[in-house]
């Protein structure tokens, strides 16, 4: 245990505490700005953080003509019933587009079209804001590649494996911070400008089904130290009732990824089949409502799937098995399951604390500025609603602007606040055999599942305070004997700390508000009259935490339903618990005495675990090399330095080079991993192939790449050849004729990759030609979608390949023929887009008495592009379909006939169906 006067002491102008999403990018602002920088991560900033394993899609891309930010802004506030500071809200509106193309520029994949434009997808029924991220695995990747750029690292000064556990203060704003290091436990102390927190949510509150410590449906490293630091260090949080639930995987704490499989065509079941949930998808009703159906004689619910055509199957599989959570797969495997066969079984998460995915969080301005002067908090630690990743890099941009306007503190860090640390810190070493982290900790979450997870009572949560306080003693009594279980005992502290906090919130908001997240079954109503009002809550100088009702200010956009007033606070003062005694009244809630011995048994005590030799596991030249090349990266290499590498005998060297060149960027990397296509080992032409697509946005459009690319085109390994395709695409690089020549090729996915190439410089006479000659269903599917596109886009008419719009419908004509019913569906559906002529809305009209339901959705679709005379009475009857997908079609073809006779009695009808979705459009076309 050091002494409180041997501590490490580090300097910087911004101290930037958490190295996931919102800060990095707050530390890369701040250092751009100016600012000498300082990282604290408990982990590695390399893979730390929520967003380490990636991220398959955007949830709130604000893309211009896509949606529009007010739109968008309208949506957070119904979504979060009202409770909603706009001016943070906009911010992300706003700012979240430039924030797409920042990470773009650094090598970020988003999802974009064959002629570039971003691929948004609609997944809730009002506003397109999906941006799907099919190779998202690597973002946290390329962000610590932009921290160790040489410019970067001259400003930039990151320690790993230090965890802070408070923040210091004196004369009323942020001085610095201090911590300990979880691997040598050595005490910290940092003296700073500015402190930013972006430690993330609060997602070890709730205990999982599964009651697995760690097996929680956010990152379980994320045990609310922001939320607790901000707390004993004076900021005011809010919105502390409103947990974060959300529906997941039965038994498997990870998202269903509805926003991945739903622009696929899946969608949310009960055990008959319905979709059932009417309201849009990111609210609390909206888990209400799934709540009750699970509950229901209606459950178990399902994420479908086994309806999917198996080209769309297999693209969810190389999504959902790789990014986010890589156990998937293996978890379905295991029960034999598959999504051909198996429709997912879903059930909902515990709670946990998040401003990212809920509204829980710091109180934060539009400039991420806390309540304490020079104290920030951003990302899903930050009450701003909904913001999720894209918001989570706008906040931690603003944050760092406005941190670097200041420079470190030079004043005497407070004695107190140290001494209070150390304390919490190396307690548990002075109990070496005293309850361990884990039986504490799992105490302490199940007082949280059972008394305060939804549906609350003040019954049950004036239990939980009572055990919240007596928990104090079994934190205190908590034993530990490394660094590394140090670090446990403190975020102990940090759930204590979140969990009373969750608790008192809760008692304190006498409503029910946002759906599942805040449902009090004593207070069954939302009374707007007395809580339009955002809660907060502070620690006032006596230690006791308070709160106040803030009234919500007057909206930026307004928003049919409410109207904010503004106004001034009314503080509530210390939240009691109620008066729950069973057996008479009492007048006070009985306290732990003095010296009570932990209810948590004490464990014999343990040899000391054997030590982990870092030998390697084989030597030779190749280990040699490969430890060569980890050396040569801290060094940000030229490319002249790698190519003897990239030369060498030994395959896993040449493979290792490329992860090298990969993650450094050297000038001429392009050219060079083009040409490592064309390795004779296939790992290597893998990785170079996975390397040219994570980095095709920060790729100079060079002639070296291009002849590099177009000489793989010949290569025998279809990888190679997709990927070079791929790259040719993106960078501009091709045109009709080079790209031609592979329709012919023996592969699929290569071919589907030259349509895509085809349509990017349109050529549809190309595309036309080769509509129905392909052998395979799946490219003649694509082939139809890609008519579509070239028919919709007006740089078609200048195509140096161009397709008249009577070639492209003869040849969708011809498509509509085909022997396969998913071409077919296929062909019709590019009708709605290209536009559906009286010979063919006949042929419509005709497919919707089709056996396949895919035909008829398609034929529905088509006919929304028809003349109305003739669309209208056949949609009319296809509202009636057994299947609810083509009604579903029929319902928004009939909203672009709105004005027709008939269309709007037939949407009246459609109001009533059994399905949510058809219920929805058809009450939104009305």
């Amino acid at each position: 245990m050091p002494a409180l006067g041997d501590a490490e002491e580090l300097t910087c102008d911004v101290l930037v505490i958490g190295g996931g999403t919102a800060g990095t990018m707050a530390a890369l602002t701040a250092a751009e700005r100016g600012a000498d920088v300082l990282l604290l991560e408990k982990a590695h900033v390399r893979h730390s953080g929520a967003l380490a394993m990636g991220m398959d899609g955007v949830n709130n891309a604000v893309v211009p003509g896509r949606a529009e930010p007010d739109d968008y802004v309208a949506e957070i506030t119904r979504a979060n019933d009202g409770i909603v500071d706009q001016s943070t809200v906009r911010q992300t509106a706003t700012r979240g587009f430039a924030m797409v193309q920042r990470l773009e520029s650094y090598g970020v994949k988003f999802e974009k079209d064959e002629h570039g434009e971003y691929a948004v997808r609609q997944v809730h029924r009002s506003g397109s804001y999906v941006l799907p991220m099919p190779e998202g695995k690597d973002v946290k990747k390329v962000l610590y590649r932009q921290l160790r750029r040489r410019e970067m690292r001259e400003r930039i000064r990151i320690e790993n494996r230090v965890m802070p556990v408070r923040v210091l203060t004196a004369r009323g704003r942020a001085v610095g911070a201090v911590g300990f290091n979880t691997r040598t436990g050595a005490f910290v102390t940092v003296r700073a400008g500015a402190v930013i927190l972006a430690t993330g949510a609060c997602g070890r509150l709730g205990l999982p089904a599964s009651g697995y410590l760690y097996g929680t449906y956010e990152n379980p490293t994320n045990a609310g130290d922001g939320y607790a630091m901000a707390y004993h260090a004076g900021a005011q949080l809010t919105g502390i009732e409103c947990f974060q639930i959300n529906p997941l995987i039965k038994d498997y704490n990870g998202p269903a990824c509805a926003y991945v499989a739903n622009p696929f065509g899946g969608y949310q079941v009960n055990r008959h089949g319905e979709r059932f949930v009417d309201s849009d998808y990111w609210s609390g009703q909206m888990m209400a409502e799934f709540a009750a159906e699970v509950a229901s004689d209606r459950g178990p619910v399902y994420l479908k799937l086994s309806h999917l055509p198996e080209e769309s199957v297999a693209a969810l599989e190389s999504i959902l098995h790789s990014t986010e959570r890589p156990t998937r797969g293996t978890f379905h495997a295991g029960r034999g399951h598959d999504y051909r066969t198996h429709d997912i079984e879903m059930h909902i998460s515990e709670i946990g604390l998040c401003g990212g995915h809920s509204a829980s969080g710091v109180r934060v301005d539009d400039h991420a500025r806390t309540t304490v002067p020079r104290l920030y908090a951003a990302g899903d630690l930050a009450c701003v609603p909904h913001n999720y990743m894209i918001g989570a890099f706008v906040f931690g941009d603003l944050a760092g602007a406005d941190a670097a306007r200041y420079t470190a503190y030079e004043g005497e860090l407070p004695e107190d606040q140290l001494r209070e640390a150390h304390e919490l810190i190396y307690r548990p070493l002075r109990n070496p055999d005293g309850p361990p982290q884990q039986q504490v900790e799992y105490k302490l979450r199940r007082f949280v599942n059972d008394y305060v997870a939804p549906p609350k009572s003040g019954a049950r949560l004036s239990l939980a305070l009572e055990a919240f306080e007596r928990m104090r003693t079994d934190i205190a009594a908590m034993g530990a004997r490394t660094a590394h279980e140090l670090m446990r005992c403190a975020e102990v502290t940090f759930i204590r700390d979140c969990a009373e906090m969750a608790a008192r919130a809760s008692l304190a908001r006498t409503e029910s508000r946002w759906g599942l997240y805040h449902e009090r079954l004593d207070h069954p109503a939302r009374d707007d009259a007395s809580w339009f009002h955002h809660l907060d809550l502070h620690k006032s100088p006596s230690g006791a935490m308070e709160f106040t009702a803030r009234p919500v200010a007057p909206y930026l956009v307004p928003v049919e339903g409410y109207a904010p007033v503004g106004g001034s606070p009314r503080a509530l003062g210390e939240v009691r618990p109620q008066d729950v005694a069973a057996a008479g009244s009492r007048d006070a809630a009985p306290l732990v005495a003095t010296g009570v011995a932990s209810e948590c048994p004490v464990p014999e005590a343990s040899a000391e675990p054997p030590q982990f030799s870092g030998a390697l596991p084989r030597t030779g030249p190749s280990a040699e090399r490969l430890l060569e090349l980890v050396a040569l990266a801290e060094e940000q290499p030229e490319l002249a330095a790698l190519r003897s590498y990239l030369a060498d005998p030994a395959a896993a060297v040449r493979r290792e080079a490329v992860a090298v060149l990969t993650e450094t960027l050297p000038a001429g990397t392009g050219p060079a991993l083009a040409a490592a296509l064309r390795d004779p080992a296939a790992e290597v032409r893998s990785a170079a192939a996975a390397s040219l697509r994570e980095l095709v946005e920060t790729l100079p459009p060079e002639p070296a790449l291009r002849d590099g690319l177009a000489a793989a085109l010949a290569e025998p390994d279809p990888v190679v050849r997709a990927a070079a395709l791929d790259i040719l695409r993106a960078l501009r690089l091709g045109d009709a004729g080079l790209f031609a020549g592979s329709l012919a090729d023996t592969d699929i996915a290569v071919r589907i990759a030259a349509v895509r190439a085809l349509v990017s410089v349109d050529a549809a006479g190309e595309l036309a030609r080769a509509a129905t000659a392909d052998p395979s269903r799946e490219v003649r599917v694509t082939l139809a979608k890609a008519l579509a596109t070239v028919a919709s886009t007006p740089r078609a008419t200048d195509a140096p390949d161009p397709a008249s719009p009577g070639t492209v419908h003869a040849a969708l004509a011809g498509l509509t023929e085909d022997s396969d019913a998913l071409v077919r569906g296929a062909a019709y559906e590019a009708l709605g887009s290209a536009g559906c002529p009286a010979p063919l809305a006949t042929r419509a009209v005709a497919a919707l008495t089709d056996a396949a339901w895919q035909v008829r959705a398609g034929a529905a679709t088509a006919l929304s592009a028809a003349d109305a005379p003739l669309a209208v009475p056949a949609l009319a009857r296809a509202v009636a379909d057994p299947n609810a997908d083509v009604r579903k079609a029929a319902v928004l073809a009939l909203t672009r006939h709105g004005d027709a006779e008939g269309a709007r009695a037939a949407l009246a009808t459609a109001t009533a169906d059994t399905d949510a979705d058809v219920r929805a459009y058809a009450t939104r076309g009305l």
